[in-house]
């Protein structure tokens, strides 16, 4: 249950102020319903989730505990680096008015937007780090949840009183801590 819980936890506050929650709210703002948003949102974060974490667990049994620990640490240190800088959502990313509706066209654009995404490789590492697929998957679309619906429903309103520039320090601090684990474990394992 750690492997739910770390990647619910760190996927949560790594996606608060992520392009994904402007793309949430850019959705309910065009399409006003939540409903099919948050199910294309859910379905989206799985496919996107699940062929993450599958790459993980593969990448996991290609190397030594070692060379593993040492590629875990180098990406969790590079993904609390990337977590500081402050993500937008850029004017050709957002979704055209789409004749597919609400949950077409959040399926398509979540899937699109997570593709090389922090949250994504977030998952790949955690799915290396942690020998639970199904764990990581279920805890990182938690996350991913837990970050995105609130903007669903609440829009604009409560996600610009949010310390933005702090949760994301949190979040940075979060991956860091995880990457120095990653890199004692890498020198025990050389060591051994």
């Amino acid at each position: 249950m750690d492997a739910f819980f770390v990647s619910t936890g760190i996927v949560a506050l790594a996606e608060i102020g992520d392009k994904t929650q402007l793309l949430a709210l850019l959705l309910v703002l065009r399409f006003r319903q939540p409903g099919p948003i948050v199910l294309g949102i859910l379905v989206a974060t799985l496919a996107n989730h699940a062929l993450a974490g599958a790459l993980g667990q593969l990448v996991s049994n290609v190397f030594s505990d070692a060379w593993l620990y040492t590629l875990l640490a180098v990406s969790f240190i590079a993904v609390a680096a990337w977590t500081l800088v402050p993500d937008k959502l850029d004017d050709d990313e957002a979704p055209s008015i789409s004749r597919y509706g609400a949950f077409i066209t959040t399926l398509v654009a979540f899937f699109v937007a997570e593709m090389g995404d922090k949250t994504q490789i977030a998952t790949v590492v955690l799915a290396a780090q942690f020998d639970a697929y199904f764990w990581v998957v279920m805890g990182t679309t938690l996350g991913m949840l837990l970050a995105n619906v609130p903007v669903v429903f609440m829009g604009n309103a409560v996600a610009a009183k949010l310390p933005l520039d702090l949760i994301r320090r949190v979040a940075s601090s979060a991956f860091l801590l995880m990457g120095l684990y990653a890199s004692w474990l890498a020198i025990q394992a050389f060591q051994g």
